[in-house]
């Protein structure tokens, strides 16, 4: 070799060493997976698994609202790795095929919920009935006092639309129609600002929305009792507390990311179903037997509301 030769495989040998350098002194980028869908959900179990998961992998999972309908259908366009959901996908009971646009997902069951009802802090009402609800919402009950209450109109806080986990879990289990039409005083977009409003000066106010966000609110809101039920962990686990439903982890049929299948495993797990039971969730496996009276409200509702 000559010694142009030598200088010059010197000089790549440098080269190399010193980009070899540079590249293990520059930390790997963490995977990061994105995850967006009902706050529901994110508040019952998501949050405290996104950040086990974090701490066991190394990969992140950043968390962003919209609700259920977001949660599934931005898995189903492939926009999102993960979604969340507290209602199962819209189906036509004709032919029972998927909502177009919530296509080609799969729907994990993770946890149980309650839907509550919820007044303000300063409220004397404790307790309400099904058929009160049932009233209140299709205009019938108007005035506190018709509860046992002072002498005030109701303020009904309602979630905008028909698709959204809260509203459809309603029509669902106290109507046994996904039509049906409520009387509302004010439509909100999400649980979020209905909880504030209720907790805020909405004195009059009324509203329904899931134990695992309105937990986090008690002493500044009222959470009411259902038929003389408290929504307590026993009760919601053993079906005593009435109005439950599912919390779902959605992914897409044909995502093939390792690191999203890694996070299906984990979610399902014993590890992972106790860190739910630590923040007062109950883990899908411990209320299993609840599944099947569940599936019959569902299919109740299909048949007389056409699951539109």
């Amino acid at each position: 070799m000559n010694r142009y030769s030598h200088r010059c495989l010197s000089n790549t040998l440098v080269t190399v060493a010193m980009i070899a350098a540079i590249v293990l002194a520059v930390p790997a980028q963490a995977k990061t997976l994105t995850w967006a869908g009902c706050g529901i959900s994110k508040k019952a179990f998501m949050k405290e698994l996104a950040a086990a998961f974090e701490k066991k992998t190394g990969v992140k999972i950043k968390l962003f609202g919209g609700g259920a309908t977001k949660g599934i259908r931005q898995v189903a366009a492939r926009k999102i790795d993960l979604g969340g959901s507290c209602r199962a996908t819209i189906e036509n009971p004709r032919n029972f095929s998927s909502h177009p646009l919530e296509r080609r997902v799969s729907m994990l069951p993770v946890a149980w919920d309650a839907l509550v009802v919820i007044v303000h802090k300063t409220n004397p009402i404790n307790n309400i009935t099904r058929e009160q609800i049932r009233k209140i919402y299709t205009g019938k009950i108007k005035n506190w006092k018709q509860l046992g209450g002072k002498n005030a109109p109701i303020e009904l806080y309602v979630r905008k639309g028909k698709f959204s986990g809260v509203g459809r879990t309603i029509r669902e289990l106290i109507f046994a129609n996904y039509d049906q039409e409520f009387v509302g005083t004010h439509v909100v977009k999400s649980s979020g600002p209905l909880e504030r409003a209720i907790q805020g000066d909405a004195v009059n106010g009324i509203g329904i929305t899931g134990i695992s966000s309105a937990r986090k609110r008690v002493g500044k809101i009222k959470i009411l009792k259902l038929e003389g039920k408290e929504p307590s962990y026993e009760n919601i686990k053993s079906g005593a507390y009435l109005l439950y439903r599912p919390l779902y982890l959605v992914t897409h049929l044909q995502n093939e990311d390792p690191d999203v299948r890694r996070f299906v495993t984990f979610a399902q797990s014993e590890e992972a179903a106790e860190i739910l039971r630590k923040v007062g969730t109950v883990p899908y496996t411990d209320g299993i037997q609840l599944w099947t009276k569940y599936l019959g409200q569902i299919q109740t509702a299909l048949d007389r509301g056409l699951g539109r």
